[in-house]
Order: C-alpha cells, then sequence, then structure tokens
C-alpha cells in the first residue's frame, strides 16, 4: 500500500554514502532539512573501518587530502580534535627490479632518481624550453605522457601513481577528466612544468597533507550521520521516482521499500548520491535518456587486503607512507599503505600493519578468485618485497566488484550530458564520485555544490527554509 505524505519535504537525498551525506548536513545547516535514504545498514559507502585483533584498518580509503572545504566540515562536526596528519615527509616509494627506491615527488627530484634514465631526464629538463599545444581529441594519460616525456616516465611512476589513485589503466583515462590541471597547463603555457611553476601558490599559503582520525575514517559519516539524526533512514531502498505539480510548484514522488514496507515520499527537490548503476534505475522514470549516459561510465573492481604482523618478522623497514608497484615488476598488487608507519593507533605496541590493493582495471581478474586465494597471493607477494617471516598474526580482506568510477576518454562530455539531462528537470541534481573526482575533499566539494544548487532551487519557488513535516 502506498500512503503518500501529507506535506513535501524540501528535500530528499538519495544515497548515505560521504556525497550524500555531506549534501544534506549542508542543507541542515542552512535550515533546509533533507531526508536522506539509505538502502544498506550503515551509512558510508566506500568508506569503512575495522577493528581486528588489537589492530585498525580501513576497507576503503586510507586517507584524505586536508582541504579547506573538507577541514571547515571536520570543525563544523567537532572532529577537529580527533584529526590525525601524517608526517608530510614521509617518504613513499616505488618498486623497481625488487627493490624500494623513493619515489621523486619534485621536479628536481625527478633529475636524480634512479627510477629514471638520463633520455626522460633529459626530456624532463628540456621540457620547459618547448612550446606544445593538446590535440584537440580527448587524450588518454599514456598517450600525453609519452608525448610529453616518453615511455620509461609513464612505466615506472606516472602507471602506478594512476593504479593507486584511480585503480585505473592509463591507456584508458582521460587527461582531461582525471587531471585536468595537467591539460590546462599545456593549453595555456605550452609546458606542464612552466605551468606548474607559475601556478604555485603563495609562500605561507597552507599545503594540503593527509590526515585520518583516531578511530579511522569511519568517523566523519558516523559523525555525519548523528547529525541527521532521524533525517537518516537505514535500509530504505528508492522502488521508484516520479515528477508532480502542486499548487503550481514542481515536486517529487519518491517510492520507497522499507523493511518490507512500500511507502511514498514527496519532496520540492531531489539529490541522487547513489553510484551509477542504482541512479540509473532510480532516474529512468523520469528520462529515458540517463540510462545510455550512466551505462557509459565504467567502475574498475578492487580487492583490499589488510595484515598485522610483529615488527620482528619484518626485515625490510616499512616506515614512510607505502610503496607503489609498476606492472613491470610481474606482481598482482598495485600499491600497499604502510597504515602502522602512517598514523598511530593502528596496532598494538612493537606491531605494524599493512594495507594493499590489487585488481583494478588491469587486472580485474583476480577479483574473481576467492578471499582466500587473493589473501595468500597479495601476502606472499609483500611478504617477498618487505623481507617478512611468517605468516601475517591476523589479515582483513574486502572485495568491491565496482570499486572506483573509472574517468576514461569522453568522461567530461559523459558528465555534461548528465548536467544537461539533470537541468531538464527542475529540483533534480546529482552528487556522487563519478562527478568530478573520486577522493573524499572532491566528494565533499561538489556535495557542497549540489546542496548550494537545490537552496537556491527552493529560494525560487518560495519553499526555502520550510520547517519539517510529520511523515516520518
Amino acid at each position: 500500500m502506498s500512503i503518500p505524505s501529507l506535506t513535501p519535504f524540501p528535500a530528499v537525498v538519495i544515497g548515505g554514502g560521504i556525497s550524500g551525506l555531506a549534501c544534506a548536513y549542508r542543507l541542515q545547516q542552512a535550515g533546509i532539512p533533507a531526508r536522506v535514504l539509505e538502502a544498506g545498514t550503515r551509512p558510508g559507502g566506500l568508506i569503512a573501518t575495522e577493528e581486528k585483533d588489537g589492530f585498525r584498518f580501513e576497507l576503503g580509503p586510507q586517507s584524505f587530502l586536508s582541504t579547506q572545504p573538507l577541514l571547515k566540515l571536520i570543525d563544523a562536526l567537532g572532529l577537529k580534535n580527533e584529526l590525525l596528519h601524517a608526517d608530510p615527509k614521509a617518504p613513499r616509494y616505488v618498486l623497481s627490479r625488487g627493490r624500494l627506491i623513493p619515489a621523486p615527488l619534485s621536479p628536481p627530484s625527478l633529475l636524480t632518481t634512479s627510477l629514471l634514465g638520463p633520455g626522460t631526464k633529459w626530456r624532463i629538463f628540456t621540457e620547459m624550453l618547448h612550446r606544445t599545444r593538446p590535440p584537440a581529441n580527448d587524450e588518454s594519460i599514456a598517450s600525453f605522457v609519452r608525448r610529453k616525456f616518453g615511455g620509461e616516465l609513464l612505466n615506472q611512476l606516472v602507471a602506478p601513481f594512476v593504479s593507486g589513485v584511480y585503480a585505473g589503466d592509463p591507456e584508458r583515462l582521460s587527461l582531461r577528466a582525471a587531471f585536468p590541471m595537467l591539460h590546462e597547463f599545456e593549453a595555456k603555457y605550452g609546458s606542464v612544468l612552466r605551468g606548474a611553476m607559475k601556478s604555485r601558490p603563495p609562500k605561507g599559503t597552507p599545503r594540503a597533507g593527509l590526515c585520518s582520525f583516531r578511530e579511522g575514517i569511519e568517523a566523519l559519516p558516523r559523525a555525519l550521520g548523528g547529525r541527521l539524526g532521524d533525517l537518516l533512514l537505514r535500509e530504505t531502498s528508492v522502488v521508484a521516482l516520479r515528477r508532480g505539480k502542486a499548487n503550481g510548484k514542481p515536486w517529487f514522488e519518491v517510492e520507497v521499500m522499507r523493511r518490507e514496507h512500500r511507502e511514498t515520499l514527496s519532496a520540492n527537490a531531489v539529490v541522487v548520491a547513489a553510484p551509477t548503476e542504482a541512479a540509473s534505475q532510480i532516474l529512468r522514470g523520469l528520462s529515458d535518456q540517463f540510462a545510455p549516459a550512466f551505462a557509459r561510465i565504467e567502475y574498475a573492481p578492487v580487492a583490499v587486503v589488510g595484515a598485522g604482523y610483529r615488527r620482528d618478522q619484518i626485515q625490510q623497514a616499512g616506515d614512510g607512507f607505502g610503496f607503489l608497484v609498476p606492472r613491470s615488476e610481474g606482481l598482482r598488487v598495485l600499491g600497499t599503505v604502510w597504515n602502522s608507519s602512517l598514523f598511530p593507533g593502528r596496532a598494538p605496541d612493537n606491531m605494524a600493519c599493512f594495507t594493499s590493493f590489487a585488481g583494478g582495471a588491469t587486472d580485474p581478474g583476480l577479483c574473481e578468485l576467492s578471499d582466500d586465494e587473493i589473501t595468500q597471493i597479495i601476502c606472499g607477494e609483500i611478504a617477498r618485497v618487505l623481507r617478512i617471516t611468517g605468516k601475517p598474526l591476523t589479515t582483513v580482506i574486502h572485495r568491491y566488484a565496482r570499486a572506483l568510477p573509472q574517468y576514461n576518454q569522453g568522461h567530461a562530455e559523459t558528465v555534461s550530458t548528465l548536467a544537461a539531462l539533470t537541468s531538464g528537470v527542475p529540483g533534480l541534481f546529482l552528487a556522487g564520485n563519478y562527478l568530478s573526482g573520486p577522493s573524499i575533499g572532491a566528494c565533499v566539494e561538489q556535495a557542497n555544490q549540489a546542496a548550494d544548487a537545490v537552496r537556491l532551487h527552493l529560494a525560487s519557488i518560495g519553499v526555502a527554509g520550510a520547517g519539517a513535516v510529520a511523515h516520518a
């Protein structure tokens, strides 16, 4: 039986990941209550922290950058004192011929690293002396790097970095969509290095650093969920979304299934903050044009494996951020984060823990193996790299069939298509990690923009600041 709410709710946010939670919280701060519908049992999406045998593992993002919008949100939530800052000088490594080599993190270090040969270093050194223009077509990251600096830089540094950020394939990822600043540097200055130098922030400008929380990153969605309170409905799936109009104002009917009971909510504005597969199904009642656009956005599968050891088991010191693995090394692990070195409270005294990632767009078949097979492969590879003796004291594994959206060639056009379709439905808005970046900071910033757009829409139809309605 369908029971419509008596009065439209000002806004409904579909999806309780970080994008949906941040959007609803910003609306709440503006005095606009927003009902959040989350299909799962807990909010947070890919952000999850698990404690096992005294170790603390992150099953999704391992850290986040301290961007200003994110820091402002953390402060508003009262989490500032729980914030942990990683050492900005913590070294990062790249595996090369079985050895961990410090990753070059600045232009000068690119000219001294043993990861690159003289020819590549010369191309880097002379890049500012030449003026080039990007091609008219949507260029892949691999094509860009080969054109500007050669294949060695791509294989040794860029491809592993891309795997670490997107779990993606540089042959398919779009430079304009995934790293728009590099495209802009070449388009504006004719040189990537010249553009980077001219775009450096003034001295004294705070730099974003890697952060987490004492109790793990899940503290962020947990705090957001606590602030939203009864506005957050768990185990609530959207069955259908329809348009309507009452008293001359556009509104939406949101048909939901909640604990085996079907209900119909009404709202003046709807933010769809669900992953693309779910968003496509939700929006089919509004337009059949959403589905083909969402279908163009691919996702990479990723396996996350955490392992804890005694420190005396580890012969190769695991101090620093961690390491990335070029495909030429012949390993299936993409990279490993040294959690207990990066943040305190991740392992008991005299112990250490690591989290490794595998699969991705370049090795999707790995995620089809069993948990035991994946754990054995990854822990075995890490043991050889770090010269670990004996088995891990504890392990955790989580597989994501659709972990990260791939910003492949044509992605910008797809996002533009979705924006045009959404603008054709007054009161409808999108939020999510497939729009302007997969990082937590990017999701929060884009969610803020969606919330501000909702506020302006509600003001335009005369319902801004509407109070909460009785239907719960």
